[in-house]
């Protein structure tokens, strides 16, 4: 049984899957809300095995973050006895001390998608729970110490923003957010953290900058190339790098999650519904018999 799913944002789809691991399985899962990213279950070089699954797409950038199906991803990480996420995204930076290249860690989120479905509880009165720690305790410290050990640059805590996307923001939104408390702007991480937190999966975010939004820094716009000219090539080549180290975190963090004991609040969050009697051991009955 894999207990930790990691889910790969922007670049994902660049970098082989056999420099995770021996891919054992890929399939698809036919939930109640549509068919899941495919989901490769692999083998890691320690002969545990865990969940992998590009959030975008296989081979491009192909689904934008306001279309992806975050309600069966999330399903189906529950289906296959998932208890643990980690999820990586690549978003822009408000702070000139992230730079393009930096890891983040995020310990928090403003949400101001607009459009997405971000809740299983639909029916029942379920689904009114506390968003403190939002992202689990024990899965930031695997990144945190995992980052540590690869010795790279990162950034312990930020808020991310996110936003509906596709488009990227006008610079009036970023000083907004700015003015917010915001240290990352982003598309994904909302309602994906919401989701594992209803079904008491443990989830935690990595974060690799990827520009400074808007209005941060001035940049000349530049038809024809990725952010219009908003990423420079010394900066581009940072995040390439960056992105190439995805598989050597993934092996570590899923490692020490593999052993993780999750003494933490993510599998009890619930709890309350339970003591009164309104839900069951089965997950299931929690979103459709209610």
């Amino acid at each position: 049984m894999a207990k930790v799913l990691i889910i790969g944002g922007s670049g994902a789809y660049t970098l082989e899957k056999e420099r995770f691991g021996k891919v054992l399985q890929v399939k698809r899962l036919d939930t109640p809300y549509g068919l899941s990213n495919p989901i490769y279950r692999i083998k890691h070089p320690n002969g545990f095995e865990y969940l992998f699954l590009s959030r975008h797409g296989e081979k491009d950038y192909d689904t934008t973050a306001p279309f992806v199906n975050y309600r069966a991803n999330i399903y189906s990480a529950k289906e296959l006895k998932a208890e643990i996420i980690v999820s990586w995204t690549g978003p822009g930076s408000l702070r000139e001390e992230f730079k393009p290249g930096d890891f983040v860690v995020p310990d928090d989120v403003l949400d101001f998608t607009k459009q997405r479905k971000g809740t299983f509880f639909e029916n029942g009165g379920l689904g009114f729970v506390r968003q403190s720690p939002l992202f689990c305790p024990g899965v930031r410290k695997a990144l945190l110490d995992s980052l540590s050990e690869l010795r790279v640059s990162y950034h312990d805590g930020g808020v991310y923003a996110c936003t509906e996307g596709p488009r990227l923001e006008t610079r009036a939104e970023i000083r907004m957010l700015k003015k917010l408390g915001a240290d990352l702007v982003g598309m994904t991480l909302a309602p994906e953290v919401f989701l594992a937190r209803e079904l008491e999966i443990c989830y935690g975010a990595l974060c690799y900058v990827t520009n400074y939004a808007e209005g941060i820094k001035e940049s000349v716009f530049k038809e024809g190339i990725l952010f219009e000219g908003m990423l420079r090539e010394e900066e581009k080549k940072k995040v390439d790098r960056a992105v190439s180290l995805f598989p050597e975190i993934v092996l570590r963090v899923s490692e020490k999650l593999n052993r993780y004991k999750r003494n933490c609040p993510c599998p009890k969050l619930m709890e309350r519904y339970r003591r009164k009697g309104k839900i069951g051991e089965n997950w299931k009955e929690w979103l459709f018999e209610l």
